[in-house]
This record gives structure tokens, C-alpha cells and sequence, in this order.
């Protein structure tokens, strides 16, 4: 559109996906704390045997039961039983000498002259391949850990292979790497200053392969993932998948623009006989569209990777790709999950390749003949044709090779499911980094519920839903998990279905979180409905893990519209009700506060006023205000008495929270009460924000340094104030002005006191009743006598 500026596109973008993440399902419904998942033994944390992991490596062995770690110049087995807790160590230093190499050529001693696990994978029943940055000189070992039942952990250290072009030398650089059928593919940079980006083949019975050294196959990338893929029942057909991003060829003139590709290679690929010698005959890669449609077709483009999780599915042709992206604006910080389907690459890797004539033509899709085979395909049963059979890629002609080297990128990128992401998140104070995806079955259908770690140690659980046939998804985030007690960057992921549990890691450790739990919700069916989590249902008695095929028939259960309402229509609802009235006091011309927290933040809360039997909603100005916690008067009339009534709603569903009755203190016979019986006190006992004697005089008596006479004078000002308010209401006075103004340590110590001052009151009323028959005298003469 004419007139539109690259800078107000991305302004406008902003505001886009502000609109788009501002409504309050984006808001985590439940939020639990460290020690919340502690305390109900939902989340356990192994740190290492020293206390400090610096974890750099995961390997989930759900047929062992056991979970396989990586760190600084060490390895873990961890049992998954469930009440085992045992774990081994293997120390595996860099071999002798490679540190004080790694230190004389200017390395840090402590962050990368040291061993780094990168890479944790199966190698065969017995054993797992495991390599480690080595202080900048890879080395790769055999680990064995026996078979399925046993817990062996051993390695030989002297059996040591060179690791290079299996885990980068750096451990801070990224890389992506799947083992299969004794091979291992991996995306990284093989050299000492991490300049050499290149795609590997290793081990196994073939030769080495990788990809040329050209800034058309791979400029400056960052690997994400490697995951091998079958097209068909033919093995042959195999393709290895890479997920990276790159500096972008075809972006024109915008200097530095990044791009999501997915690159493929075939696993049978073995290079050409006189071109691409050892070299891949067969890499072609995409583009991944990951983007927000706005006004005048502007997209909001979430370019920047930053994982991946394949959710497999029944057919292992097929798996939905989920992948969490960034944006790299520097006026807005996004993220957005988008969700790919294999039908989606597979079209674009069989369309139109990507061609440019010459450095001042633009980029278009290649309209000439394309030489047979195709370059990209696999020489299989499937793509030969009779008289034109190919062994294997040493067979292409060099047409087909040349072609491939010139022609790497296709033409038509690819795009998200619906052509949108299902999540989308702006200006938040942390960043998306991991993911893993759980299909769960529910009373009404499948849903994905989506695990995504932060870089501040929190885990986000959520669910996006479709509704009918339209393109628009609603994000709800169930909950809000602080898995680590101080904020740490999660990164790893990696979740067991089998054990219902999510294993999270960190440099501080990792965790295993149990996926649900569904008592946290509550003890009715309306709040068990309200939470909307797949995993949980009422089974007429309690909220529970919803189980398909259960014998128990009454589970009631609402995920798409969470209407408790509809699903608890036979249930008391009332019950969840608060009808027991607070009392509280404020005086008047001074603020009060009116506390009231909605169980979740996705409800909305709204205050009603009674006064004689009729019942008003609250007029909200700048006197009277509403906030998260409450109803803030920041200037109290004697007309604002009366009982205020909390309520919230939450999908149609409205609940009392809270029944607050307030009285309010004329001001004037407090200023005069005051006036007189802080007459003569010292300076201390003034408020110092305003000037004002304190209001709560007993509190302060009992502080270090208070006098007799300064704690006679406070009884005194104390009697007075029962007096105007009646003595039936002193729990209340108590309780409000030490909420007030008492802190912690005063509180405490008032409350000592004040038990010690009944005591001896009751022993002294029991001793004169004793003494002098006083046990046939009314209340009323008991309290004159006692002062009140």
C-alpha cells in the first residue's frame, strides 16, 4: 500500500498483536510458585550430586525408565521409579592437556575449558553415544548402560574418538543432530572458530558427508533440529529434516534479514561420482512462514526459531511440526507458536525452485527445464521409471548434481496450519524458548496441550481452540508453573506421556513436574469445570484425571466453553457462595481498602452495594477504585457504609467472593479522642508520612522503648475506641488495625502481650469472683468492673 513506511508497518504490527494478546485468557488461569509444586509433590529437582549441574545435555530412555544427563565434566542416570531416586555419576574430564590448551589460546577457564556434554544419544540395546566439547577439542565415548531392568552406567575413558563434526567446539554454539540406523546427521559449525556451517554424516559403514562450503546452501545458520522423516514404506526414501535460520539471500536489499528454513537430505544420499564428490547430492531447503495477517495484507513476521517439537501421531509420515518463534524488531518483542502439517513441506519441496538470473534480477521461480531425476528426490523404487533406473546418487548425471548445487531453495515458502499461528504473545516480561506438545483426549474431542519453557525458569501450560470452521483461535493458558526458585533459562524439554511427567532443564538442574493435578482446581464441580484442562474432569465427587473408557459415567467436563453453568446444572452452585460477613472500619476523610482476589485472573470482578435491602452496583471515579486485590476509597464519607458485596465472573459463571460490611468512624469524635489521649506522648509515636499520631496506639506500646506512662495512655485512647464502637466488635478493630498498621515483628509481639494481658484478666476476674461471690453478678457489672 503506498505510503506505508517499513517503520509504520511494524508500529502498526505492534499494535496488532497488542489487540490480538490483550484479552485475559492470555493471563495464566492458576498461577503456582516453587513452592507450591513442592508442597503438593508435584515437581522434584535433581541439581547434581555437587550441587551444580550446569546441565548441557538430555536423553529421555522411556523403555530403561531412565533419564540420561549431560554437564560440565560429567554424566547422570537417573532411575524413574516412582518412589526411586537413584542416580550415578560418571566424572569425564577433557583428556590431559586440552584444558591448559584450551586456557593459552584465550578461552575462558571456567565457561569453555572445560568438557560440555553436547550430545546424548541411543547407539545400539547396550549403549549410548555421548560427546562433549573436550575444552575446544570434541571427543565422543561409548556409555554402557546395560539393558532394560539393570542400572549400569559405566565407560572406559581411555576408549576415546575425536568428536569433530559431531558437537560444535564451542559449548555455547548451537546445533541440531538425530542418530539413525548407526549414522549420525548433524547441523552445526565443525571448526575451531565456529566459521565452517555445514551439515554432517558420521559413523556407520559410509563415507562422510557434508555440504559444500557455499553461502547459498547455508549462510550463517543457527540449527534448531534434525528429525528423520519417512515419505513411504520404502526405507529408501528415508530424509533426514533440518530446522534452522539464516541470514536470508533472496531478502533484496534488507541488510542482515533473517529466515526460518527446513532443509532435508536424503539418508541414502552418498554425493556424486565426478561432481559433489562426498558432498550432498540431494539438500534442497524451504521457508517456514510463521506470521500475524494484518490491515492492507501487512504480516506481522515472527522470523527467529527458537525450537522445535515434532508431535507424532499414529502414521510416523505425518507428525504436526510445532515451532516456537521470535521476532528480531527492536520496537516490539514478540513470540508466536505455529503449527506445520508434512502435507505443507512436501508441497513445497515438489514446487517450483527459486531462481535469480544474475545480481541485478530479482528473485522468481525457475520456469526452465528441470533435469530428471529431480533434484531433491531420493533414488528409490518410487522415483525410478523403466530404462531409467538409479543405483544411487553416484549414478545422477552431473546435470542433475550441477543443478542441485545452483538451485537449493524453493521457490513457495511454507505455511502454518489456518495460515496463522495458535499462539501469540507481545511485550511480555519474559521469552518463549522450549516446547513440547501432549495430544490429550477429552470428553469432546483431542486436544494439544502445550508445554513452553521461559528464560526466567517458568513453564507455560496451554491450550488453543478452534471454534467451528472458522480461522480464529482462542489461547488459554491453564496455568502458570515456577518451576525453579530463582529465574533460570529453561533449555530442554522433554516430556513422558508413559509417566505423565514433564522433565525440565536448566543450568541449575532438572526437574520432573507432573503434567496435572487436578485437585489444585478445587472441591466443586464449578471450579473443576471453569479450569478447562483436558487432563481433569468431575466424576461426581471430586476433580479427577480424566480417563477415556472409564467405567464412571457421571464425569463432567466443558473444555471449549468452560460453562460451569451447563455442566454442574444438578450441582449446588450457591454452595461456592461466601455468605458470612466481614466486618471492617475505616474512618472517615482517611482511605480504606476493601481486599478481594479472584481465585483466577481470567475473571472479572464487579462490586454491589446493600443498603437496606437494596443492592446497587458500586460507581467507580477517582475516589473510589477498582484494582486486582480490591476497592481502594482513597477518601472515606460516612455515606459509603454498608455491605459490599464481591463478585466474579468468569464464562457466564458468577460467584460471591466476598461480604464486606463497612462501618465508618466519624471522623471528628476520633480527632478528638485522639487529640486528648495523645496529649503530652513523645515525638516517637507520631506517623511520620503525615504528622499524625499513629492509629493503632496499642501496637506501638508494646515496641522497644515505650514507657508506662506511654502504654497507660494507649489503654486509655483503647477504651475510648470500644466505647464508640461497641466491645462486641473488638476481634474485628483488632484484626483490622493490625492488618493496618502493625508490621510482622509488632504483631507478633502485640499478640504475646495482649494473650498474656486476657490471662491475667481472667485469673483476676476468677479470683474476685471467688472471693466475694460474684458469680450471681450480670455481664454488664463484670465488664464496668473490668474497665469497659
Amino acid at each position: 500500500m503506498k505510503g506505508f513506511t517499513p517503520c509504520l508497518s511494524v508500529i502498526c504490527a505492534a499494535l496488532l498483536l497488542a489487540t490480538v494478546t490483550g484479552t485475559k485468557l492470555n493471563v495464566p488461569r492458576l498461577r503456582l510458585s516453587y513452592k507450591d509444586l513442592l508442597s503438593t509433590n508435584r515437581s522434584s529437582i535433581f541439581s547434581g550430586h555437587h550441587g551444580q549441574l550446569s546441565l548441557t545435555a538430555v536423553f529421555l530412555d522411556e523403555y530403561r525408565d531412565r533419564l540420561f544427563l549431560g554437564g560440565k565434566d560429567v554424566l547422570y542416570s537417573l532411575l524413574l521409579g516412582p518412589t526411586s531416586s537413584e542416580s550415578k555419576e560418571i566424572y569425564w574430564p577433557p583428556l590431559p592437556g586440552n584444558r591448559e590448551d584450551c586456557i593459552q589460546t584465550g578461552k575462558e577457564p571456567q565457561t569453555e575449558c572445560a568438557n560440555f556434554v553436547r550430545l546424548l544419544q541411543p547407539y545400539n540395546r547396550t549403549h549410548l553415544l555421548a560427546c562433549g566439547t573436550g575444552a575446544f577439542q570434541p571427543m565422543c565415548a561409548f556409555i554402557s548402560v546395560g539393558h532394560r531392568g539393570e542400572h549400569v552406567f559405566t565407560m572406559d575413558p581411555l576408549n576415546v574418538e575425536n568428536g569433530r563434526g559431531k558437537v560444535p567446539h564451542d559449548p555455547s554454539f548451537p546445533f541440531a543432530s538425530t542418530f539413525s540406523g548407526g549414522e549420525l546427521y548433524t547441523g552445526l559449525t565443525a571448526d575451531f572458530l565456529g566459521r565452517d556451517s555445514v551439515i554432517f554424516r558420521s559413523m556407520g559403514g559410509r563415507s562422510t558427508m557434508r555440504t559444500e562450503t557455499d553461502q547459498k546452501l547455508l549462510h550463517d545458520p543457527k540449527f534448531i533440529a534434525a528429525h528423520l522423516i519417512p515419505d513411504n514404506d520404502d526405507r529408501d526414501n528415508d530424509k533426514v529434516y533440518f530446522f534452522f535460520t539464516e541470514k536470508a539471500t533472496e531478502a533484496g536489499d534488507r541488510e542482515g534479514a533473517i529466515h526460518t528454513r527446513v532443509g532435508r537430505v536424503c539418508a541414502n544420499d552418498v554425493g556424486g561420482q565426478r561432481v559433489l564428490v562426498n558432498k550432498w547430492s540431494t539438500f534442497i531447503k524451504a521457508r517456514l512462514v510463521c506470521s500475524v495477517p494484518g490491515p492492507h495484507g501487512i504480516d506481522t513476521h515472527f522470523n527467529q526459531l527458537e525450537d522445535v517439537f515434532l508431535l507424532r501421531t499414529k502414521d510416523e509420515r505425518n507428525p504436526d511440526v510445532y515451532a516456537v518463534f521470535s521476532t528480531i524488531s527492536n520496537v516490539f518483542q514478540g513470540f508466536a507458536v505455529c503449527v506445520y502439517r508434512m502435507a505443507d513441506i512436501r508441497e513445497a519441496f515438489n514446487g517450483p525452485f527459486a531462481h535469480k538470473e544474475g545480481p541485478d534480477y530479482q528473485w522468481g521461480a525457475y520456469e526452465g527445464r528441470v533435469p530428471y531425476p529431480r533434484p531433491g528426490v531420493c533414488p528409490s523404487k518410487i522415483t525410478n521409471q523403466p530404462g531409467k533406473e538409479f543405483g544411487s546418487t553416484k549414478d545422477f548425471p552431473d546435470s542433475v548434481l550441477q543443478f542441485a548445487r545452483s538451485h537449493p531453495l524453493m521457490w513457495r515458502p511454507v505455511f502454518p496450519a489456518l495460515r496463522q499461528p495458535v499462539l501469540v504473545k507481545a511485550n511480555i516480561p519474559y521469552k518463549l524458548k522450549q516446547i513440547v506438545v501432549d495430544r490429550v483426549e477429552a470428553e469432546d474431542g483431542h486436544y494439544d496441550v502445550m508445554f513452553i519453557g521461559t528464560d526466567v525458569g517458568t513453564v507455560l501450560k496451554v491450550i488453543a481452540l478452534h471454534s467451528g470452521n472458522s480461522l480464529e483461535t482462542e489461547e488459554v493458558t491453564l496455568e502458570e508453573l515456577q518451576v525453579f526458585k530463582v529465574p533460570t533459562p529453561i533449555t530442554s524439554l522433554d516430556i513422558s506421556v508413559k509417566r505423565q511427567a514433564l522433565y525440565v532443564g536448566s543450568p541449575a538442574g532438572v526437574a520432573q513436574v507432573k503434567l496435572h493435578r487436578c485437585e489444585t482446581y478445587g472441591k466443586a464441580c464449578a471450579e473443576c469445570c471453569l479450569a478447562r484442562d483436558p487432563y481433569c474432569a468431575w466424576d461426581g465427587s471430586s476433580c479427577s484425571r480424566y480417563v477415556p473408557n472409564s467405567k464412571r459415567r457421571f464425569r463432567r467436563q466443558d473444555i471449549r466453553h468452560g460453562n460451569p453453568a451447563v455442566q454442574c446444572v444438578d450441582q449446588n452452585l450457591s454452595d461456592l457462595d461466601v455468605t458470612e460477613d466481614k466486618m471492617v472500619y475505616g474512618t472517615e476523610n482517611n482511605s480504606t481498602f476493601l481486599e478481594c482476589v479472584p481465585r483466577s485472573p481470567q475473571a472479572s470482578v464487579s462490586w454491589l452495594v446493600q443498603r437496606d435491602d437494596r443492592k446497587d452496583e458500586v460507581k467507580l471515579d477517582d475516589r473510589v477504585m477498582s484494582t486486582d486485590q480490591g476497592l481502594l476509597f482513597r477518601r472515606l464519607f460516612h455515606q459509603d457504609e454498608g455491605v459490599y458485596i464481591c463478585r466474579s465472573r468468569e464464562h457466564g459463571f458468577t460467584q460471591t467472593l466476598a461480604r464486606l460490611t463497612l462501618q465508618v468512624l466519624p471522623g471528628e469524635t476520633v480527632d478528638e479522642l485522639m487529640a486528648r489521649d495523645n496529649a503530652g506522648l513523645s515525638d516517637s509515636f507520631k506517623d511520620r508520612s503525615g504528622g499524625s499520631y499513629r492509629a493503632w496506639m496499642p501496637c506501638s506500646s508494646y515496641s522497644r522503648g515505650a514507657s508506662s506512662s506511654q502504654m497507660s495512655q494507649s489503654r486509655s485512647w483503647f477504651k475510648d475506641i470500644i466505647q464508640l464502637i461497641g466491645p462486641s466488635n473488638l476481634p474485628h478493630v483488632e484484626d483490622y488495625c493490625e492488618r493496618m498498621w502493625c508490621n510482622d515483628k509488632l504483631r507478633r509481639k502485640h499478640k504475646s502481650m495482649l494473650e498474656k494481658y486476657r490471662q491475667a484478666q481472667e485469673s483476676a476476674r476468677k479470683a474476685r469472683s471467688k472471693s466475694s461471690g460474684e458469680r450471681n453478678r450480670t455481664p454488664r457489672d463484670l465488664r464496668a468492673q473490668e474497665g469497659y
